[in-house]
């Protein structure tokens, strides 16, 4: 029984350890050992793995542990400086060492385990396994750095399909039969593929927008537009055909031709024409045409439709095969002429390349002034270019087509033939044409190099005008011979201003154009998007209509208010004229209407303390009026008559502080303004009679300050200069020691509070002194 035990023992321990050592190796992570993202470049990780190795170098550090973080770092630094190592730990979480040793271990306990359940993969083909999945997909896997810095800049040239999937999807395994047929076919067309994991690029695959697998997206221009359809070949090809522009190719018949090839010499572009039997565009040509936009005008003639006879008998095209003719000067003749069946790509974007630029383009931009005149990189890359300076004109003049048949004849590959319309570029024709009368109004020639890309040239302007003549093209003809043997035929130096692009949309176009591709967008998302990527734009949507219509019922209610509160001066009149002497809250005009037919008072306690005064909202300010028991309805009424046009302000509360029961905390307050009210001495024997009813306190809670409004004895007697600012006033007793409060008359307490009307409007406008106190005492 004993050794029954022991052998559990040793079992159990024997599956800890291997438990601990898996573990342990999971645990392993190169990225956070060595402190780096999963997007970290080559840089990036080479640069932390030298500064913690020199921290942690077992000869400078002597810390037990240094040992194996030293090796920890090392081997995290093995496998992330090799792609391969680092591709297979992002895809299997593993640097792929002793890969068949350990697959052979696993299926090896996997079939000892699970004897009665083995079931063979091949039988099921279910290939959840990345390892067989990736193998298709390989070669397409993207990351966020490669998507960025590649496929987003090359969709200005060709159009993308990308497809995110994941491990364990089913949908995904449905579609791949499928996938790897377009893809075969739309590769070979010019379509840039893609693949991104949704497991292992969760940052790729959020940016692009997909939160659920299997989802196919196209990307051109670096817009992003997802595929909604079944997924079979026909509709993934019509995806990719309308993410393409709809004027690549203009329809060419024998009415527009003419119209077609002429268009070169505003467009500053050669003219391509297709002539085809098929009845749309093959979309071959449409991915040609938009890759050479930029630089070439694309037509398609269709063949088999009447009207294309002319043409084909003109330029003598074999209607029986694909014909693509290049046009450039000249609409006569075209420039150069390619005829096959079944056309591969690559031929046609080699004789396109060929072909990008006019036999004497037109510098229009600084681009294209720098691709057709590149900078001189050594002595056997020397490029030279005769620009042509001539005034712009409708028609081609004598000097341009002489400059041309020039251009046409030359035969030098180290030699580019451009014009410049010295009207649209003056300040780069002015800087080769020398101080002179003799060149103007008239054609001249220059022979230029750049010598760097801040715009140096040498060059040698011909000392005459260019007129086309015989003598002319001699004359340059021999520069040019002359300048293979001794480039330092060019002379001159100067530093050539940046070209104007005379082809670039006005702002209000651009405009346009932005705002009708976010329409567009907008549109496609809202039929098309899920809810996830529509919640920003229905947010945006709902919080606008909250808003607009929270305005108009608060203006609604608003209003109403104001309609029945401009009723009460009428029912006013009414008691006047009855003889009533109840006082009227409309007699003095005030900037803010009032909200309420009455002022709301509450008095000042050790329950409404805190609320009302210490956690007083800034910029509120609590207006209190001192009371006794005595005096408390006739102050009150009249305390409401002077501060009921003030009560329109939101900024404003009125309290009321009882006397009897608070004195000792309105005589700490007061101790802060004893040049305003004087605190006698305690052991004055009248210190407990003097008579504080009448005083009013603006107390500011946030700031911690308030104001004081001090009555006086009598309305008849002097004016009432409570004012803060009032240093010369003094604190008034009663009428006599010996008598109470009460004993006075209601219309002598009344008085007390006159004038508080003008203290309460310069407290508004912030013109009152204010005393500061440490914090607010207890309200006991």
């Amino acid at each position: 029984m004993e050794v029954k035990k022991l052998s559990i023992s040793w079992q159990f321990l024997i599956v800890l350890v291997l438990i601990l050592q898996i573990l342990s190796a999971l645990d392993f992570d190169p990225y956070r050992v060595l402190g780096v993202s999963r997007t970290a470049s080559q840089a990036d990780i080479k640069k932390a793995y030298k500064k913690l190795a020199r921290e942690w170098h077992p000869d400078k550090n002597k810390d037990p542990g240094a040992e194996d973080k030293f090796i920890q770092i090392s081997k995290a630094y093995e496998i992330l400086s090799n792609e391969e190592k680092r591709s297979h730990y992002d895809h299997y979480g593993d640097a792929g060492e002793n890969q068949g040793h350990q697959k052979q271990q696993r299926e090896y306990r996997f079939r000892h385990f699970h004897e009665n359940f083995y079931f063979d993969e091949p039988f099921f083909h279910f290939p959840f396994n990345s390892e067989r999945r990736d193998s298709i997909d390989e070669k397409y896997l993207l990351h966020f750095s490669h998507y960025v810095n590649e496929v987003v800049p090359d969709s200005f040239k060709k159009p993308y399909l990308i497809k995110i999937t994941s491990d364990w999807c089913f949908s995904c395994i449905h579609i791949e039969p499928v996938w790897k047929e377009v893809v075969q076919e739309l590769e070979g067309l010019g379509v840039g593929i893609g693949v991104v994991h949704a497991g292992y690029e969760r940052r790729l695959a959020h940016h692009l927008g997909a939160h659920s697998t299997p989802a196919i997206l196209g990307i051109i221009n670096g817009k992003i537009s997802f595929f909604h359809n079944a997924v079979v070949r026909e509709n993934l090809r019509q995806f990719v055909e309308s993410l393409l522009p709809g004027n690549l190719v203009e329809k060419v018949t024998d009415k527009n031709y003419v119209r077609f090839l002429s268009g070169w010499q505003q467009e500053n572009k050669p003219r391509v024409l297709l002539f085809d039997q098929m009845p749309v565009v093959p979309l071959l040509y449409k991915l040609t045409a938009f890759a050479y936009k930029d630089y070439l005008s694309f037509g398609y003639v269709y063949v088999g439709l009447r009207g294309a006879e002319e043409m084909t008998r003109q330029y003598n095209v074999n209607v029986y095969a694909p014909t693509i003719l290049i046009f450039k000067e000249h609409i006569h003749k075209p420039a150069d002429v390619i005829q096959a069946r079944g056309m591969k790509k690559q031929v046609i974007d080699d004789f396109i390349t060929q072909n990008k630029y006019l036999l004497a383009a037109r510098l229009t931009s600084q681009k294209l002034f720098h691709e057709l005149c590149p900078v001189k990189r050594s002595l056997r890359q020397r490029k030279y270019c005769v620009v042509l300076l001539t005034a712009e004109a409708t028609k081609l003049s004598k000097p341009f087509e002489a400059f041309l048949s020039f251009a046409l004849a030359n035969t030098q590959d180290t030699v580019r033939f451009v014009h410049v319309y010295s009207d649209r570029q003056q300040e780069f024709a002015s800087t080769l044409l020398p101080d002179s009368d003799t060149f103007h109004g008239k054609s001249a020639v220059s022979i230029l190099e750049r010598r760097n890309t801040a715009g140096r040239v040498v060059y040698k302007t011909l000392e005459d005008p260019w007129t086309g003549s015989e003598s002319d093209k001699f004359i340059l003809l021999g520069y040019l011979d002359q300048l293979r043997k001794d480039p330092a035929l060019l002379s001159s130096e100067a530093v050539l201003p940046d070209l104007t692009d005379e082809l670039a949309p006005i702002f209000l176009l651009r405009w346009l154009y932005s705002a009708s591709d976010y329409i567009s967008d907008s549109w496609d998302s809202i039929f098309h998007s899920n809810w996830r990527e529509m919640m920003p734009l229905l947010s945006l949507v709902f919080s606008a209509l909250f808003i607009l219509f929270g305005t108009v019922i608060i203006q609604a209610f608003s209003d109403s208010n104001e309609e029945r509160e401009s009723s009460p001066p009428d029912k006013e009149e009414a008691h006047e004229k009855t003889g009533k002497t109840e006082p009227s809250f409309t007699k003095e005009p005030s900037s803010k209407i009032p909200k309420k037919g009455f002022v709301e008072v509450t008095e000042l306690t050790d329950v409404t303390y805190t609320s009302n005064l210490v956690r007083l909202r800034p910029g509120h300010i609590n207006v209190v009026l001192i009371l006794s028991n005595s005096t408390k309805t006739s102050l009150l009424q009249k305390f409401a008559l002077e501060v009921y046009t003030f009560t329109g302000s939101s900024c404003l509360h009125f309290s009321f502080l009882s006397l009897d029961k608070h004195r000792e905390w309105l005589e700490y307050l007061l101790e802060f303004a004893q040049d305003v009210a004087p605190i006698p001495n305690q052991y004055d024997k009248h210190f407990m009679e003097r008579d504080y009813t009448g005083y009013v306190l603006a107390l500011n809670g946030h700031k911690k300050y308030f104001c004081l409004f001090k009555p006086q004895k009598t309305v008849e007697e002097e004016e009432a200069m409570g004012s803060c600012s009032d240093l010369d006033s003094s604190l008034h007793l009663g009428e006599s020691r010996g008598k109470s409060s009460s004993g006075l008359g209601s219309r002598p307490i009344k008085g007390k509070l006159s004038k508080l009307s003008l203290w309460m409007e310069r407290l508004l406008e912030g013109s009152l002194q204010r005393f500061y106190i440490p914090s607010w005492p207890e309200l006991d």
